[in-house]
């Protein structure tokens, strides 16, 4: 099951991904997390150090690679360069298993006390004014576009800060999104353009409210959100103490419980694989007439398999992992 934190900058969204997936790694469950914000800090929420966060390679880096194991023989796809971020798998495409024996998972997971990290990357000197970073999330998408997970795997994702997301096509692909939220009218302003856009694609929606230190606070969420207000976080001496570089105890008991209602609401959600495909299939079209058929020079509606049905059993069409994949 995919999970996405949204919300503002500097609301939380990275400290409640990381303390998620580690909640749900301490039940031995297999959890992939990832970085996918243009900050870079889950792997430190997670308690990577410097060096230590360095050697892990990032899946923008490595995006050809990606792109010529994913599209294993898929006739539809001619090469990796005519594969862009919405590109939908179909028959011959090869599709990943969380944490499965494939060269994306072997090469990009940093293994952190059971929560397997992989990154997006960071700006370089080469992107600066010349790309957005959304072409560093292209990799996150084909990724999740290719995954078959279900019940009782979790992927967390720590997305861009705002309505960014929006950007691209990113946001549909997620069994549930918290959208972390202090209780200010800053805090709020970001569900409101969130749950607009969400609605629309049937995206599932509940707010986390975070910094929530009074009764006061927690009203005053609930008059701007609703019933899309799942649970509150307040102040924790524990979480203070991680981030000065103190690692002892454990979070607090109250903290605990709101970690599982986060979890027991990912777990009540169904996948829907017909509408998941439906909906890459639409944004990859979209995404074709605004910008790749141009960029590709080729018609890249004709990637879309029109018989092709996602999800488990998917599985048995799909070709072997491959040992290995090209830079």
């Amino acid at each position: 099951m995919r999970t996405a934190f949204v919300g503002k900058g500097g609301s939380g969204k990275t400290t409640l991904s990381a303390l998620f997936a580690r909640h749900l790694a301490h039940s031995n469950a297999p959890v992939v997390a990832i970085d996918a914000d243009i900050n870079q800090h889950l792997g430190a929420a997670l308690g990577l150090g410097e060096d230590e966060l360095r050697e892990v390679v990032p899946l923008s880096t490595r995006l050809g690679g990606i792109k010529e194991y994913l599209r294993g023989d898929n006739p539809r796809i001619a090469s990796a360069d005519a594969m862009v971020k919405t590109t939908p798998p179909g028959r011959g495409s090869r599709l990943l298993r969380p944490l499965g024996p494939d060269p994306v998972h072997t090469r990009h997971v940093r293994d952190i006390a059971g929560v397997r990290l992989m990154t997006t990357g960071v700006f370089t000197e080469e992107d600066l004014g010349v790309a957005c970073y959304h072409s560093k999330l292209g990799a996150v998408e084909l990724y999740l576009n290719h995954l078959v997970d279900g019940p009782g795997e979790y992927v967390v994702v720590d997305m861009t800060a705002g309505a960014d997301s929006f950007a691209s096509g990113l946001f549909t692909r997620f069994d549930m999104t918290f959208l972390v939220a202090e209780p200010t009218r800053k805090g709020v302003s970001v569900y409101h353009q969130y749950k607009d856009h969400a609605a629309e694609f049937g995206v599932p929606l509940a707010v986390v409210g975070n910094k929530v230190t009074s009764e006061d606070d927690r009203l005053f969420l609930k008059e701007h959100v609703g019933d899309d207000l799942l649970v509150c976080f307040g102040h924790s001496d524990w979480v203070r103490a991680r981030e000065q570089g103190r690692h002892t105890g454990e979070l607090e008991p109250e903290h605990r419980l709101a970690l599982e209602e986060l979890r027991v609401a990912v777990d009540g959600r169904t996948k829907d694989w017909e509408t998941f495909q439906r909906q890459a299939v639409e944004f990859h079209l979209r995404n074709a007439r605004a910008w790749a058929d141009r960029a590709t020079g080729q018609d890249l509606s004709a990637q879309v398999d029109p018989d092709f049905q996602h999800g488990p059993a998917a599985l048995s069409q799909a070709p072997l992992a491959a040992a290995t994949a090209s830079n």
